[in-house]
């Protein structure tokens, strides 16, 4: 199971099937944001895609020269601007990708509108979403429920990127969901019903132990987003965010124009993909390998050419040295603004008392580290109120609660309102009252002896002694020990062995500290395989802004709906795993119009692009 793989495979058919030729990609807001997280400029590029368009952009230039591959999100918005595109079509052929299950009408809608037949094939590849990593998938939707209810359009696109990433990686899953969550057991009727409704889609070889959904929410575990990070992609989003792996350092002082903005990509970066689950202290070994590398090959770069073999090597290694060049200046800015935020805003002494109050229950000693820490002039007005969000959130209910204080000590500080009134937000966001589990205390005999002994050797790294709910769960859950009472099936059906395929999704986002526990559970468990998604991918200040978002203005009559769409001959969800769609529909197609009677209008039989109904 391979989200980044999945989505770099439909790109590839897409282009494969367009055939020789100058092409422009023509996509939407959202498609742009899946595609250039999966694949680089230059390497769509040597694919004969020259030109890359927004296709609500107003002042696109006629290019009769060129095809046109749209990659789409099926919205009304979509349908209608491409209508009035095929209307006056601006190239030559037109390949049309819709990300996700569109409607009959929608279809019939666009064939109507190619009068000039520049349309060669409309097909569906489930691309909905945002491969962050191979293992971790986001929709990139922030504030997705009102109160304890979901706002119906977030339910509704959420259902979509969900089943879009079950139609790419070939599962039809069974599904549980958390029983304290009412917009957890809500999504998973909505997957149910879609899967339910697209049986043809999900009519994949069946496995000897069946796929499983676990949809889990946020709420359970409001700690881990507001816990400072010390490994390299979570430090990295965590102190100057990670958007569709793009890294916004224009606000780093003295940077150069062209560090303005770097991209962080596994794929295509040997070196992050190397370092991006190492702690903050080996990077900066392996940052001090990498440039004492760069330095040894540098002379030789710059021997002089004396000869003209001299100047062809050099020609041949200067792509390869300017690369390297690049990879160097990028790691070398990034680590070097991240410790000077460390130093600046003291997080070592911060993230100490953060690990403290998120790991050890001793309330006088964490009460002092808090007050001691709101004393410190260098304690930006985040770090003071993320400290006593924590504090609340672990000593919500204790008898000699200090968070008054705490609260007055914040207003002392200055600084906006804003934070101190999310401390009570995020208490009512995530606080005993609302967790279905017990997140501070371990659950059984085995979980209490590790933590002893723990105790007893002492702690390796008190920056990283944190370990999320989720890994506990996911750990249970490979064990077949988590319990249905808490995390019920969908259904009467349940497994009767552990499962191996587990896509685990978060409502109100996941977090990188989560990733790294499903690498390492993936690393641990062969034969086990998991993918991590969620609503969006947080740090600290997303995961605030989701707090925000929700309001808490009480309950609301839960009427969203997945919308309804005509039920029509759906194409198979094949290219995700490198096989060729084999079902397409014929736009003409009505109950009383056969398109065979009509091909001239779309020329079915000569292309070969649709099948008769």
């Amino acid at each position: 199971m391979n989200a980044v793989l999945a989505v770099r495979q439909y790109v590839s058919k897409m282009i494969e099937d367009s055939g020789p030729g100058m092409k422009v990609l023509l996509m939407d807001r959202e498609t742009t944001g899946a595609v250039s997280v999966v694949y680089t400029q230059s390497e769509i590029l040597q694919r004969e895609v020259y030109l890359f368009e927004r296709l609500d952009s107003p002042n696109r230039e006629p290019m009769k020269h060129l095809k046109a591959i749209c990659f789409l999100r099926p919205t009304k918005e979509n349908v209608e601007l491409l209508v009035q595109e095929l209307r006056r079509p601006k190239y030559s052929v037109y390949f049309i990708y819709f990300s996700n299950v569109i409607s009959k009408s929608d279809v019939k809608a666009l064939a109507e509108a190619d009068e000039q037949e520049v349309v060669a094939e409309v097909q569906e590849f489930y691309g909905d979403y945002i491969a962050v990593n191979p293992h971790v998938f986001s929709l990139n939707l922030l504030g997705c429920c009102r109160g304890r209810s979901w706002d119906p359009a977030q339910l509704t696109r959420t259902t979509q990127g969900l089943t879009a990433l079950l139609l790419s990686l070939k599962k039809c899953p069974m599904i549980r969901y958390q029983l304290s969550s009412e917009p957890a057991k809500r999504l998973a009727e909505c997957v149910k019903q879609v899967i339910t409704k697209e049986y043809e889609l999900f009519d994949f070889r069946r496995t000897e132990v069946p796929p499983l959904l676990l949809i889990l929410d946020r709420s359970d575990d409001a700690i881990t987003p507001l816990l400072n990070q010390w490994t390299y992609q979570a430090m990295v989003h965590e102190l100057l965010g990670i958007n569709n792996n793009r890294i916004d350092l224009s606000r780093v002082p003295g940077i150069s124009k062209d560090l303005r903005e770097v991209v962080l990509s596994a794929e295509n970066d040997e070196f992050y993909a190397n370092n991006m689950y190492l702690n903050f202290a080996e990077i900066g070994t392996n940052i001090k390998n990498l440039m004492e590398d760069f330095q040894r090959r540098k002379p030789k770069e710059q021997q002089k050419l004396e000869s003209i073999a001299d100047m062809k090597a050099f020609v041949e290694n200067y792509p390869q040295f300017k690369k390297m060049s690049g990879t160097v200046s990028k790691h070398v800015t990034v680590v070097g603004e991240l410790s000077r935020l460390v130093a600046e805003r003291n997080l070592l002494e911060v993230s100490e008392v953060e690990q403290e109050l998120a790991c050890q229950s001793d309330h006088s000693s964490a009460l002092q580290s808090v007050r001691r820490l709101l004393q410190s002039p260098r304690l930006s007005e985040l770090d003071a109120a993320r400290l006593v969000m924590l504090y609340a959130l672990r000593y919500e209910r204790h008898g000699s609660s200090g968070l008054p204080a705490l609260l007055e000590e914040l207003r002392g500080r200055g600084g906006t309102d804003r934070y101190r009134k999310l401390v009570s937000a995020v208490v009512e966001y995530g606080g005993k009252r609302v967790r279905g589990s017990d997140l501070f205390s371990p659950k059984d005999a085995v979980a209490i002896t590790k933590q002893f002994l723990k105790g007893l050797k002492g702690i390796e790294n008190v920056y990283t002694q944190h370990q999320p709910l989720l890994q506990e769960t996911l750990d249970q859950l490979i064990k077949g020990k988590l319990k249905d009472s808490q995390y019920p099936y969908l259904g009467p059906n349940t497994l009767r062995d552990r499962p191996q395929d587990i896509i685990v999704f978060l409502i109100g986002g996941a977090t990188y500290e989560e990733a790294l526990a499903v690498f390492n559970l993936n690393r641990s468990n062969p034969g086990v395989r998991i993918v991590l998604g969620g609503t969006t991918i947080h740090n600290t200040r997303s995961f605030l802004e989701e707090v925000t978002a929700t309001g808490f203005r009480g309950r609301n009559t839960d009427s969203s709906q997945v919308p309804p769409r005509s039920s029509s001959r759906r194409m198979a969800a094949n290219a995700g795993a490198g096989t060729s769609p084999t079902e397409r529909m014929c736009p003409h197609y009505s109950s009383s119009l056969c398109p065979h009677k009509q091909h001239q209008d779309w020329d079915c039989h000569l292309r070969g692009a649709w099948e008769s109904p």
